[in-house]
Order: structure tokens, then sequence, then C-alpha cells
């Protein structure tokens, strides 16, 4: 079965499994295909992951979507199958307008989009925006408060002094959820203005996201370097990518205390880091591609294509720690 087969045959599944998770399923075989797995790999392991975590098929169709009150459903889950096929075909068009809710389903949405956009599909796409809709959960909107840093390490840190951030109680410890009930702490709202971008921004909030992951190898904290990744490779299809870039690192910041406010590593310790003996990417890859964990399989990709970009040893290092080449 080739990569293409094995995408379609994930397609009859939701995007989400029980209760609220993220299938990761296709977005994972893409990866696998892309760190160089044969494609009896990749469906091996897709079809051990379906097993394992019982998918389900996408709630059927409740009525089509019309293009002239698109957005009128929302967040409703139960409208998965009807988004899917309206947006097939259409992510210049709609993604501006979904961007503001990329924190639904832990960034997941985004995910998705980001692998349907690397490998071309446009099925993939219409998958990936109907999840993004059906899904959709915006935070806090920009644009009510004035930027006071260009350092994304600086609003990870002010978060901190949220009155009531360290005693907030989620629905239940789902990311989303515990993004959600910070993102509704009256204090939170400016947190979306704070960061003052440049041309620059891009390679700034890289550099924090892998410092941030390389200090506490934290769950939450995956997200940053996967989550940058995937934004990367959407932003073409935007004429604007400061609002999902600011968005983006707006839901990081929600997820500074599951995270457990760290803080951030220094240069000296970094470079320290950065020099550690580890594998080459080959051998990384390999392990990687062996790997049954989607996380694992994940956070080695986006490493390994971030370092292609911004030339960072550290990607290389923190991807041979995640999959256990070193301690």
């Amino acid at each position: 079965m080739n990569l293409d087969a094995t995408l379609a045959r994930a397609r009859e599944d939701s995007a989400e499994l029980p209760y609220c998770l993220s299938n990761h399923g296709p977005m994972v075989a893409i990866a696998l295909d892309r760190l160089g797995a044969p494609p009896a790999r990749v469906a091996q392991w897709s079809d051990g992951y379906r097993e394992a975590n019982g998918l389900v098929a996408p709630p059927p169709p409740v009525a089509p979507i019309a293009a002239e009150n698109w957005d009128a459903a929302l967040g409703q889950r139960a409208r998965e199958a009807d988004y899917r096929a309206f947006f097939t075909g259409e992510t210049r068009r709609y993604l501006p307008r979904l961007a503001p809710g990329v924190a639904g389903s832990a960034l997941h949405p985004l995910m998705r989009l980001a692998y349907a956009t690397l490998k071309g599909d446009a099925e993939e796409a219409g998958a990936a925006l109907g999840y993004w809709a059906a899904c959709y959960m915006p935070l806090p909107a920009a644009g009510s408060h004035a930027p006071d840093t260009d350092d994304p390490g600086e609003v990870l840190a002010g978060v901190a002094s949220i009155e009531g951030v360290r005693d907030y109680e989620p629905e239940t410890d789902l990311l989303w959820r515990n993004i959600r009930a910070v993102a509704d702490l009256p204090g939170f709202a400016p947190v979306v203005d704070r960061l003052a971008f440049g041309s620059d921004t891009p390679r700034r909030l890289a550099e924090t996201a892998l410092a941030l992951f390389a200090a506490t190898e934290d769950f939450a904290a995956l997200h940053a370097i996967t989550g940058l990744h995937w934004i990367r490779l959407v932003a073409p299809n935007l004429d604007d990518a400061e609002p999902p870039y600011r968005t983006f690192w707006q839901v990081i910041a929600s997820l500074v205390p599951k995270i457990g406010f760290p803080s951030l590593p220094g240069a000296e310790a970094l470079d320290k880091l950065r020099t550690r003996p580890a594998p080459e990417w080959p051998e990384i890859r390999a392990r990687a591609i062996a790997c049954v964990d989607e996380h694992d399989i994940s956070l080695t990709y986006s490493a390994f294509a971030e370092q292609a970009v911004w030339g960072d040893p550290l990607y290389r290092v923190v991807a041979a720690r995640r999959v256990g080449l070193i301690n």
C-alpha cells in the first residue's frame, strides 16, 4: 500500500478519537514517509495506530455547508464531515478566517493542514480545514493592546504574573482544555498583543521554542517546536502570516502553567546542550521510523526540518534524546 492509499484509508476515520483526542494517523504517515520509511512500514504503523486507538468514522453528514453562511457552525464537532466536503480545494480562501481558532484541538488541525500542504494533497487539506472548523476555538483577539517586547521568551515569562494562573481548574487535563481555561482568565487577554513583530520574529520564536523544549522535555513544550514547523509550512497560503504566528504564540503562552512555569536556559547552558555528543540524522531518523509513539515521530521530523531551515544543531540533540538514543 503506497502513501496515497494509506491516506485515503485514513480519511475514513474521524479527525479525533474518543474522547476529543487528536487522530495523528494521516500526519504521522506523511512524516514517516518524509523520514524515509518504506511504504510497508507506513501502512503497518497506520494500521497499528488505528487498532490501538479505536479510531471511529466521522460523525454522519448533517447538511451541506453553504458558502453564504459557512461559518455559522464553527466549533460544532458534529459537522466535521460537512466541513470536510466544503473545504476541499479552498485553503487560501478560508484559512485567514479560520486562523483565530488555531487553538482548537490543541493545534492539531494546523498539523493536519501543514502535512497536507507538504504533500500537496487537496483532499487532506479539505479534511484538515474541516477538522479546524469543527473544533474552532478562538482565544482573546489581537489588536486591543500595544506590543511591549520583541522577545518571545519575555511573553512566556510574563504569564506567571497573571492573576489566578496558578490555581485555575480545567474541565479535564486535555491540552486544549488547559489552553481554554488559562485563556479565559481576565488577565490573559493582553498576551496576544505583547510581541512586537519584525522580519526576524519567526527565527526568534523558533529559538525560544527549541530552548523551551530542550530545558523541559515537556509534552506541551514539544508542540512549540512542531507547531512552528507547521505554521512555516502553511504560511505560503496566507497573504499575512503574522496573525497565525501571533495566535500560535498566545497558545504556547497559555500552556506555560501546564509546563510548570519554566525558566529558559541562558546562552551558556544552551551551548552546553548543543555540543553534547549525539548520533547523526540517519541514525535518529531510523530510530524514529521504528517508533510506535506518534509524538516521537512527529518531533523527530519537525526537528529535522527545522534544523534544515534554522541551522541549529540543538534540534538534532533534542530529537536524539526524544527517541532514546542519548539521555
